[in-house]
């Protein structure tokens, strides 16, 4: 199974941005659907963004008009833009294809003034 290490995030004020990215330990150029997640203490993990084949994409709830979700096959790398933040996007960031595979580390993401 493919294994995903996500990096970046951090810490920004209400409006800032950040980007998140992960790299998988093989190939994704097979995998047609990746996507980005995030949990929060005590929540479920929730789907944020995925991104089919090169390039169309979805996204859900608060996250349209803000994220951009995208991958560079040639460097197995997901990469997820996130701007306008806000508090509720404090989370975890996970990426993963669909179907799972294994579960990263996460990216840590801190939303506060």
């Amino acid at each position: 199974q493919i294994q995903f290490v996500e990096s970046g995030g951090g810490s920004v004020q209400p409006g800032g941005s950040l980007n998140v990215s992960c790299t998988a330990s093989g190939s994704i150029t097979t995998l047609y659907t990746l996507g980005w997640y995030r949990q929060t203490p005590g929540r479920q993990r929730e789907l944020v963004a995925l991104i089919y084949g090169e390039s169309q994409t979805s996204y859900e709830g608060s996250a349209k008009g803000r994220f951009t979700i995208s991958r560079d096959n040639t460097k197995n790398t997901l990469f997820l833009q996130m701007n306008e933040l806000t508090p509720e996007d404090t989370a975890v960031y996970y990426c993963n294809s669909v179907p799972y595979s294994l579960w990263g580390q996460g990216a840590h993401v801190t939303v506060s003034s």
